[in-house]
């Protein structure tokens, strides 16, 4: 009887992802390094308005385990890019509901008239949609709209699936929010997630039937326009990421959100934010750097399953 190979592990193997110098198999750990800090993330606080199945970063209406930014705390990171002439372009502000965050309007407009592009992740749901945003949103002339880009989280093209990670009643508040930030001139893209065990031209078809039915002027086929992200689970097998495995894969380290992006966090009860490697990682101290962007200019291993599963084999970004 011919011998069978052995079964590859489902969960991931505990000597993995221990090392950061070296991987379980003694192999050197690819690391990244920050060539150009392009694109700053703030986590404007991890509450939000739900609690999805298998959210990224475990937010919901009770998790303050990253609290609210203030204007004076992003203030402080703006003035150090100008500072010290980082050359930084654009920034992204996530959550959590980034519109829970009462100062988030405020934020807001003081990226805007510091002139970087902005990429603003929601759900455009009730945060969103409250009189008083919605007031400040209207505001903001035609150059500021122009620079300033609304993720709207649609984890499905269909309200079954959608609301399956979601919850129930979220996919027609979310499509309502969708349609006002259309007619109000702003420039939006979706966000979805590759959980249906559908391919990505399924996915994006199924997209563009959504797009015609509601008449969004949006190109699903577009990967700027739908970012699809993978599903990550980090309980699950994942290969480490060596060396040697930019060769083998045909990629660059300078192709990995880590070479160009940090995020700021400030957790609960700490004195000041931080700034940690990527938008993935908020939590593990092992991806803290330090409170200045001078301090986190270093490079960093890849020493996480998502860096794995997202990044380098599923060759997502954050910034799209």
């Amino acid at each position: 009887m011919p011998e069978t190979a052995p079964a590859k592990p489902y969960f991931l193997d505990p000597r993995k992802f221990r090392d950061p110098a070296v991987t379980a198999d003694g192999e050197p750990r690819a690391r990244v390094r920050l060539n150009r800090l392009e694109m700053l993330w703030f986590n404007t606080g991890t509450l939000c308005n739900l609690t999805c199945r298998n959210c990224y970063i475990e937010s919901s209406p009770s998790n303050d385990r990253l609290v609210y930014l203030t204007l004076n705390d992003v203030r402080g990171y703006l003035d150090e890019i100008e500072r010290d002439g980082l050359g930084t372009r654009a920034l992204g502000y996530t959550g959590g509901e980034p519109f829970l965050n009462p100062a988030m309007p405020d934020i807001l407009e003081e990226s805007l008239d510091r002139g970087y592009e902005v990429l603003v992740l929601t759900n455009a749901m009730r945060p969103m949609m409250r009189p008083r945003v919605r007031e400040r949103l209207r505001a903001l002339d035609s150059e500021a709209r122009s620079r300033v880009v609304m993720r709207v989280s649609l984890d499905h093209y269909s309200r079954d699936l959608h609301e399956a990670e979601r919850g129930p009643d979220t996919f027609a508040p979310a499509m309502e929010g969708l349609h006002w930030l259309t007619r109000e001139g702003f420039r939006v893209d979706i966000a979805g997630r590759l959980f249906s065990g559908e391919s990505e031209a399924a996915m994006r078809e199924g997209y563009a039937r959504l797009f015609r039915r509601e008449g969004i002027a949006l190109d699903a086929h577009d990967p700027h326009a739908v970012v699809l992200f993978p599903e990550m689970d980090a309980r699950l097998d994942v290969p480490e990421i060596t060396e040697a495995c930019w060769g083998k894969l045909g990629l660059s380290p300078d192709g990995v959100m880590c070479a160009s992006s940090r995020m700021v966090v400030k957790r609960k009860d700490a004195p000041r934010p931080s700034v940690v490697a990527c938008t993935l990682l908020p939590y593990d101290p092992r991806f803290e750097l330090g409170h200045t962007l001078a301090e986190a200019a270093g490079s960093v291993a890849l020493n996480h399953p998502h860096c794995a599963r997202f990044c380098v084999l599923g060759g997502a970004s954050c910034s799209g």
